[in-house]
């Protein structure tokens, strides 16, 4: 069994490898002020960022759902990882060799399954491409050639083949220390008569890699007219692999999809490959399925898909111009409004796919295509109307009632009227603002949906029906009150303390719990005097005040103010934090005069004068120190 994972070296790795590196391999982060960076959360659905990360502080958190941690947990959470399987993938990126308390360093023994899975997919990766230069693969060449794919082109997409005995690959990987329990559980292999064999058999091979350049299965392309299998086969299901949560080539086309705000989406890994090799890099595909919300989620996180944002980004699908790709096309449309960006279709003349039309015409085509596309919505809108019969009333009524619900969603209310006068020319019906004030209804009804949380078309027969608004999630966090002016002076504070100690040490150790209004900012003054205060804190005062913290609900406020932006446009300093101190310190004094004044007036109103003698020596001596903060500012917390 695996020992426990030294201290010193879990802390090496977290130095090693900074937070927003590991972040951003699965969504794209810009800068939210003071240093920190934000993103669209990858644990819920959002339309715009809530998720910020503090690399000075290596710790991440979202506002909208609350998750939040260090970079191990970033892993664990979203890749279900062990909190040791997290320590091992990050020290083997930072070239980390890890001692276990047991004693020893790391082994294939002591991995988790996840690490072991991807580790056996690597390997089984090398050995396919390794073996297209056999002569066996030659006709995986070929095929390859035929469809203008040189040799330079497969070694940068990782192509192999597969050779045709029933075990080369299991005894390979079984040579290499893998067990056959991992190479079924991993889809390498799969259950024969004598034992396991390989799944892939005398075929052309794509490594399917995630979002950070893991192989997690493999897509198999037939070769042989002999082969009686599917023409692709694809790893099966596995704990590594879930194909409604994969795009090919999305490890590829990350950094270019971000930094051109648009993703193409084509339909097969030869067509990623020809949009690629055309300049199109950014194009990813599907791995055997539907495009679903799974893959938008991670499309979304990868453009920065804000609705708040004015750079708007832009989803470019293609698809064969037969009966399919127009369903398939419909089926991306009922989609759209998972998106802020625009969604677009690009459909090349002919109907032919990316990969055929760069064969036929050049690299050029294949840019011309996608720069021709025109807008999804309008493609759908004529896709409705062509299934009905337009010379009779009957028809024209029934393109109308099928097509007002496309005109009534489309995200751009600004054109809607536009589209509407549009949708009547195109059914046939001369009034124009029937179909107008048809079109307006139906949209209105469509808001009053949403803001009510209810079903898509519920109550109306007529309305439209797009996918349902993503839930809102619900917060685990203290409640305190945001609009309380008292309240935000202290948040402010806390978060100076936590982020710039430097700048509050040493008076902010001198207030007591009482000074903060809000029980949570209490909770959490305790946790900082816990941990040993701000006075000479150093790099792990954040850590020991989360340990210090009560419980997680306390921890994620702590996260909450560790990477909150300061509300200043510019770099916090000693007067904006003094400001902040005399701030909180003056609310403290003023409220316990007042408390101080309602007891005395009650002792008096007793007629017991001279026991509030002393009531009114304190509120003298509480007015002359509140007199002299006004005055002097920060140099009278000093005394």
């Amino acid at each position: 069994m695996a020992g426990r994972i030294n201290d010193d070296d879990v802390k090496a790795v977290r130095d090693a490898v900074p937070i927003d590196s590991v972040v951003s391999e699965y969504l794209q982060l810009r800068s939210a002020g003071g240093g920190n960076l934000k993103g669209l959360c990858p644990f819920h659905d959002e339309k715009s960022p809530s998720f910020q990360v503090s690399p000075s502080k290596g710790l991440f958190h979202c506002f909208g759902c609350q998750e939040g941690g260090d970079s191990i947990s970033f892993l664990m959470k979203l890749e279900h990882l062990t909190f040791a399987e997290s320590v091992e993938r990050l020290a083997a990126q930072a070239g980390i060799t890890l001692r276990y308390e047991q004693g020893g360093y790391n082994t294939h023994r002591q991995q988790g399954e996840r690490t072991r899975l991807l580790e056996a997919h690597k390997v089984a990766a090398a050995f396919f491409a390794e073996r297209l230069a056999s002569p066996e693969a030659e006709i995986g060449r070929r095929f390859l050639q035929e469809r203008g794919f040189d040799e330079q082109a497969a070694a940068h997409f990782g192509v192999g083949y597969a050779p045709g005995g029933w075990d080369q690959l299991v005894r390979y990987l079984r040579g290499r220390g893998f067990t056959d329990r991992e190479l079924l559980t991993s889809g390498i292999a799969q259950d024969g008569r004598r034992g396991p064999i390989d799944r892939f058999r005398g075929r052309l091979v794509w490594p399917i890699r995630d979002i950070t350049g893991e192989v997690v299965g493999f897509g198999a392309r037939r070769l042989r007219e002999e082969d009686t299998g599917p023409k692709y086969l694809n790893t099966p299901e596995t704990p590594i692999y879930q194909k409604s949560r994969v795009l090919y080539g999305i490890d590829l086309a990350k950094r270019d999809i971000a930094k051109d705000n648009r993703a193409v989406v084509v339909e097969g890994y030869t067509d990623v490959m020809a949009c690629h090799l055309a300049g199109i890099t950014t194009a990813i595909a599907t791995c055997g399925t539907a495009f679903g919300s799974e893959h938008i989620k991670i499309l979304r996180r990868v453009l920065m898909d804000d609705s708040s944002s004015h750079r708007a980004g832009e989803v470019v699908f293609t698809f064969d111009g037969d009966a399919a790709g127009q369903k398939a096309a419909l089926r991306a449309f009922d989609e759209d409004q998972r998106f802020a960006a625009r969604t677009s279709i690009a459909i090349s003349p002919g109907g032919m796919d990316p990969c055929d039309l760069r064969l036929a015409h050049g690299d050029t085509a294949v840019a011309e295509m996608i720069e021709t596309r025109s807008p999804l919505f309008e493609f759908a809108l004529r896709s409705v109307i062509e299934r009905h019969n337009l010379d009779t009333a009957e028809g024209r009524s029934a393109a109308l009632e099928h097509a007002t619900p496309i005109v009534a969603r489309m995200k751009d209310s600004s054109i809607q009227h536009e589209y509407a006068v549009r949708l009547a020319g195109l059914v046939g019906i001369p009034d124009e603002r029937f179909v107008v004030q048809r079109v307006a209804q139906l949209a209105r009804w469509e808001r009053e949906r949403k803001q009510r949380g209810e079903a898509p078309g519920a109550g109306r027969r007529n309305a439209p029906a797009p996918a349902p608004a993503p839930a809102v999630p619900e917060r685990r966090g203290p409640a305190v009150d945001p609009g309380n002016p008292a309240h935000q002076v202290e948040r402010e504070l806390l978060k100076l303390a936590l982020q710039y100690p430097h700048l509050v040490a040493p008076a902010f150790d001198a207030y007591e719990e009482s000074e903060f209004t809000a029980p949570p900012y209490a909770v959490v003054r305790r946790a900082i005097a816990a941990a040993g205060g701000v006075t000479d804190a150093d790099e792990s005062l954040v850590t020991r005040v989360l340990d210090a913290a009560p419980d997680d609900t306390v921890r994620v406020l702590i996260r909450e103010l560790t990477v909150e932006a300061p509300l200043t446009s510019r770099t916090p300093d000693e007067r904006y934090a003094g400001e902040h101190l005399v701030r909180v310190r003056l609310a403290a004094v003023e409220q316990r005069m007042r408390d101080l004044e309602i007891v005395a007036r009650r002792i008096e109103a007793q007629s017991a004068n001279s026991q509030a003698a002393g009531e009114r020596q304190q509120l003298w001596t509480l007015q002359q120190y509140r007199t002299a903060l006004q005055a002097r500012g920060p140099a009278a917390l000093y005394g």
